[in-house]
């Protein structure tokens, strides 16, 4: 069966060279040369995007590239904006179809996927993960390279969204990468990550409110992202008084706190983390200069559990998280409740500052 599969093939070969060449690549389990050609990129911009909306821009972008990129949703494609312009969804006497109308069933879903393999992804909202987590599993197990998009990835949602422990819960699967980008650029740079993973899974976590655009300009482009954590803004001749971590939608947080501290002639830096994964990856020479050790003054800040962010804020550092379930009331007044306001890191930045103030003139003291 397989000699007379390579003899069909070589037929198929001379007839549509083209084809072959697509199909040879997505059993390789390569991608096109230029995939990434027509990404696109977002000017700065006050108001921005929310994530799901840059995400379903540069999917439709590698859809044009990328033809064998299968993926559709449970039920929520117009809020994940997973649904590829002008493609036909894939039906039972349409094998040709490249959108999937999963319906509300996320387990089958996940399963699914994996069974397509090559280039396939699902989408769902964040909270909604426990359902395909078993299947996400079993992705990671097997060393499949799916992807999953994930949308209404926190509390500022409001009503019922409660994704608190869904963000820990991804992590903890073995071989796998979760990133949580923070604006349209990371956005773009996230895609690029994914597609080129060969053996393990993804999850992209996104917000659906919207989210400013970086000036690369003013503070650093996006591409760190692919190292998991990277400096997005603080001054490079000196030693900053205070690092402020964040991934996601936090990450604008950080960067209000740190313009006014820089305004008040405090040294700070902002450090975008969308990936742990891929930042426990680097060398320990990178992980020191993206978190030197000598600076125990540190804000983290993410709309999830805190768990697991005390190996990045470090022993003596602040972090602003999740302990409870949220509420049912709108989402600005939840964040404002839950402290995820610009205020409240600038604040938790002058107090770690203090702090570790103290503890040092402490020390020097005792000696």
């Amino acid at each position: 069966m397989r000699e007379e599969w390579i003899r069909t093939f070589a037929g198929y070969k001379s007839i549509d060279p083209q084809a072959a060449r697509e199909v040879e690549l997505l059993l390789q389990g390569k991608l096109p040369e230029q995939w990434d050609r027509d990404l696109p990129t977002f000017a700065a911009d006050e108001k921005g995007l929310a994530t799901p909306e840059s995400s379903g821009k540069v999917l439709d972008a590698i859809a044009k590239t990328v033809p064998w990129l299968i993926g559709g949703s449970g039920d929520l494609a117009p809020s994940t904006k997973t649904a590829f312009p002008g493609a036909d969804a894939l039906e039972a006497d349409d094998p040709g179809g490249r959108v999937m109308h999963f319906g509300v069933r996320e387990h089958a879903m996940g399963a699914i996927v994996n069974g397509l393999v090559l280039r396939a992804f699902g989408a769902t909202f964040l909270t909604f993960s426990d359902y395909t987590r078993p299947a996400i599993r079993l992705a990671a197990l097997m060393k499949l390279p799916v992807f999953h998009v994930f949308t209404h990835d926190s509390i500022g949602l409001g009503g019922e969204h409660q994704p608190i422990e869904q963000l820990l819960g991804l992590r903890a699967i073995p071989n796998i990468v979760v990133l949580r980008p923070a604006d349209a650029n990371e956005v773009r740079e996230t895609y690029k990550v994914v597609m080129a993973l060969t053996d393990r899974p993804a999850c992209l976590v996104l917000s659906p409110q919207k989210l400013p655009t970086f000036d690369c300009n003013r503070y650093a482009s996006g591409a760190g992202l692919a190292r998991g954590a990277y400096v997005l803004a603080g001054p490079t001749n000196r030693e900053p008084a205070v690092i402020l971590i964040a991934s996601g939608s936090e990450v604008h947080l950080c960067i209000s706190a740190y313009e006014q501290l820089a305004q008040e002639g405090i040294a700070a830096r902002v450090v975008s983390m969308p990936s742990w994964e891929l930042f426990e990856q680097q060398d320990e020479a990178y992980r020191e200069d993206i978190l030197p050790a000598s600076v125990r003054a540190r804000v983290a800040v993410e709309t999830g559990s805190v768990i697991g962010w005390d190996r990045y804020a470090g022993p003596d550092g602040t972090i602003i998280g999740m302990h409870t379930f949220g509420g049912s009331a709108p989402g600005t007044g939840l964040m404002k409740k839950f402290g995820f306001v610009a205020e409240r890191v600038l604040q938790a930045a002058k107090d770690q500052i203090a702090k570790h103030q103290t503890i040092e003139s402490s020390r020097m003291h005792s000696r």
